[in-house]
């Protein structure tokens, strides 16, 4: 059987058509050419927004077409080679009619296949003709129908040669009023609403859920070709973005979307239950696939890995072996989804994920100066709504904004310089009592936040008081969390750190939303301290608003891994002085924190929890510390595998580590003060072979030899002699561990902070990482970021 070709995440307007091979069975082959006669039939109900005419003229000749392979199907006739030949050619370019059908149906696209009209309609004129030049050296007269038949078949051929698909002039007109109004916003000027409406109208484009979709889909396009370094069309797109997105608030008033992630999601899960996690690695990296595309040959690959693949000069399909007919790489959005979906169940980071994919500096400047005057116009229309709207348009203007402040950074600018924050504030204000509004106001500013000039703003005329009032007295969790994610964005400010903390009632505000929130609420609450912990006059508030036992408890309870290593980063800065350390110790957190070192999969939270041992081991009360990790026999062996396999900063770590263990060990064994059954097996390598991680060494599995090497090693050494000169726990250790590598440094996101200017810092522009979640930011990715970029300074 000829494989059915199914790809809903196929590029639109490009047709991957696969020529049926020369061993396919005569029956076989027309069976599939009538299955696909069928399909295209099908369309003949579906609502074409343009190209209608040259739609309906061509179903109505592959219809003819289809009577004709059914006679032949039903009388059993045997075929000859050329009229196999024939079939071939006809099946190859029906493939690319149901193609670019399916395009001119596509849900999203009816605005972008418009603008696209005289390609299309090209498109359909070839493709037409190809079936003409196939039907008139079909031997016909071979073929044993009826005459009727043959006769409808002769005629389709005739028609096919002579039939004018060309571009219809109602889609013409639309796109000359597109280019109209597309002109009017270029010049600053308000188009019309009615030709706005007319275009609408046309397309049939009648609901605010069916604007959001066309934004979608040229939002989607617009990444795409950013992410192939194509951006000839991108100024084109933002302009069709800036109109679709002033229609969508200024037309639209009811807000009829549906809530469909739910709705995905419950589907993923039941997929996902279906599948084989090792289903989403790369066949060439082996690591989970970021970005997944797919090659001719159907097969599944990372981006980055199969673009290496073909820079080499490699033609050749990795898993299959079979030779790639062209080098396009069509992005797999169903099973990227899927990933995400399964990562975010599992507590999995993709830290590895392509910065293009989530990188929004581009939107710093206007995508085009149409999309510009248009977010302008959009921006101020929102501020008036905000003011003198009643409670309903006030409430979708909220929602406009979130939605528009989600990804993109002028977006933000026009709407800060547009006034929209006081009025936010208020609304935010006197909303006690509709949790969807106050919801939709805070999530708006929590966006706005993000913006340099949007954190001033806020704070300058009171803001920062509405929102600590939302963590304290929000009538919802959401609320709470989406306030606490904004004190972290107001916190990323030097300044802000200082006076955030000493409104008395913001910690112990995140320290209760640690306690009752949700997961997401926690997430939100343990970042929001780890930015005020920048600022070192809040160490003391947070220790005494009682936050260690709160994390510790989170160290204890939680299965998410991202969560777990936020609140060990928080855990590490406070370690960092003598207060934090006792507190740490009182709560009993070392049992919790070694048994993570052992069983996380997080490189940067094994980091943190070295990190922790090192301040407790260091600080007052190093000798309790001490000796509790002395008595655990399996912490050597996290240790020694955290030199291999962990960051530089881990390694050095833990080798410190070990050497204070070994040196009370060591004053242990000769003082006595251990009894036999309290000492473990005493690792003192005398030469320990460390290859960095960064790289490789001889044969092909090096992580296998060096841990074999290490444990060798450790094995080796422990029935040696102890040397005869004691050392005990010096200060040398404690040098090691601090000249260069302070902890705190680490997590210092920026010594000046607030003087970077929108967009000159990649870091400001924090993106929400998973779609429609306007508070679950990875936060976990921002942090690991500014601990690599310090780490390399350093």
């Amino acid at each position: 059987m000829i494989k059915k070709i199914n790809r809903p995440d196929r590029r639109i307007l490009s047709f991957p058509a696969v020529h049926p091979c020369e061993a396919i069975s005569p029956a076989t082959l027309l069976g599939s050419l009538i299955a696909l006669s069928r399909e295209i039939c099908d369309n003949q109900s579906k609502f074409f927004a343009t190209q209608r005419r040259n739609n309906r003229e061509a179903i109505r000749q592959i219809g003819i077409l289809l009577i004709f392979f059914e006679d032949i199907q039903e009388r059993g006739l045997v075929l000859s080679d050329s009229v196999v030949l024939c079939f071939s050619e006809l099946h190859l370019t029906f493939q690319k009619i149901l193609f670019l059908m399916e395009d001119c149906t596509r849900e999203g696209a009816k605005l972008w296949i418009l603008t696209k009209s005289q390609f299309v309609a090209t498109q359909f004129h070839v493709l037409i003709r190809a079936i003409a030049t196939a039907l008139e050296v079909f031997p016909l007269d071979s073929v044993d129908v009826g005459g009727e038949v043959k006769e409808l078949v002769e005629l389709v051929a005739k028609q096919a040669r002579k039939a004018k698909f060309e571009l219809d002039p109602n889609d013409e007109q639309a796109m000359k009023r597109l280019l109209l109004i597309l002109n009017h916003f270029e010049k600053g000027i308000e188009p019309e609403l009615e030709f706005m409406n007319w275009v609408l109208d046309y397309l049939g484009i009648r609901s605010w859920s069916d604007c959001n979709k066309e934004i979608k889909f040229l939002e989607e396009a617009i990444a795409m070709q950013c992410s192939d370094c194509e951006e000839r069309e991108v100024p084109f797109l933002s302009s069709l973005v800036g109109f679709m997105s002033y229609c969508r608030v200024v037309i639209f008033e009811a807000l009829d979307y549906q809530n469909s992630d739910q709705i995905d999601v419950r589907c993923n899960m039941e997929t996902l239950s279906c599948l084989n996690p090792q289903d989403f690695r790369c066949p060439i990296s082996l690591e989970l696939m970021t970005d997944p595309v797919t090659v001719s040959t159907g097969q599944t690959y990372d981006r980055s890995s199969i673009q290496k693949w073909l820079k080499a000069g490699n033609m050749m399909c990795p898993k299959t072996g079979e030779k790639l007919t062209n080098s396009e790489l069509v992005p797999n959005a169903s099973l990227k989804k899927l990933i995400q979906q399964f990562c975010a169940d599992n507590g999995i980071s993709l830290a590895k994920s392509s910065r293009q994919s989530h990188d929004i500096t581009r939107t710093i400047v206007p995508g085009s100066p149409a999309a510009a005057e248009a977010m302008k116009s959009l921006s101020k229309f929102l501020a008036r709504r905000l003011f003198f709207g009643t409670n309903e348009e006030k409430s979708k203007a909220a929602y406009e904004i979130r939605l528009l402040a989600k990804a993109n950074i002028f977006h933000r600018s026009c709407l800060i310089d547009a006034g929209t924050i006081p009025p936010l504030l208020n609304l935010v204000s006197s909303s006690y009592d509709d949790r969807f509004v106050q919801e939709m106001a805070i999530a708006a500013l929590l966006k706005l936040s993000k913006h340099t000039s949007g954190k001033k703003v806020i704070v300058e005329i009171g803001g920062l008081k509405v929102i600590l009032a939302v963590l304290k007295n929000g009538p919802s969790l959401e609320a709470k969390q989406i306030a606490a994610a904004t004190l972290f964005y107001l916190s990323s400010v030097k300044g802000y750190r200082k006076l955030i903390g000493e409104t008395p009632e913001a910690i112990p505000g995140l320290a209760e939303l640690i306690k009752n929130g949700t997961n997401c609420g926690k997430k939100n609450a343990v970042v929001a301290i780890f930015g005020l912990l920048l600022y070192p006059g809040n160490h003391k508030k947070v220790l005494e608003a009682g936050t260690i036992p709160l994390l510790v408890d989170i160290l204890a309870s939680s299965y998410k891994t991202e969560l777990i290593t936020d609140t060990l980063a928080v855990l590490a800065a406070l370690a960092e002085n003598i207060g934090g350390t006792l507190a740490i110790q009182q709560a009993s957190a070392l049992p919790v924190i070694t048994g993570l070192l052992q069983s996380l999969n997080s490189r940067a939270g094994k980091e943190y929890c070295v990190s922790i041992m090192m301040s407790l081991c260091s600080n007052s009360g190093r000798e309790e510390a001490i000796a509790v990790l002395a008595k655990d026999s399996s912490l050597m062996n996290s240790l020694y595998s955290l030199i291999t396999d962990g960051t530089s900063h881990a390694s050095k770590k833990a080798r410190s580590l070990i050497k204070i263990l070994q040196g009370f060990l060591e004053t242990s064994s000769s003082s006595g003060l251990m009894g036999s059954s309290d000492v473990v097996a005493q690792e003192r390598p005398l030469h320990v072979w460390y290859f960095p991680s960064n790289k490789k060494v001889a044969g092909s599995s090096n992580k296998d030899s060096i841990h074999r090497l290490c444990k060798s090693l450790c094995a080796s050494v422990v029935n040696l002699e102890m040397a005869t000169e004691q050392k005990t726990v010096t200060e040398d250790a404690k040098i090691d561990l601090f000249e260069d590598d302070d902890e705190f440094e680490e997590f210092e996101i920026n010594e000046e902070w607030e003087d970077k200017e929108e967009g000159k810092d990649v870091t400001q522009q924090w993106e929400d990482d998973w779609d429609d979640d306007d508070v679950n930011d990875d936060f976990s990715l921002q942090l690991r970021r500014e601990l690599e970029n310090n780490t390399e300074k350093n």
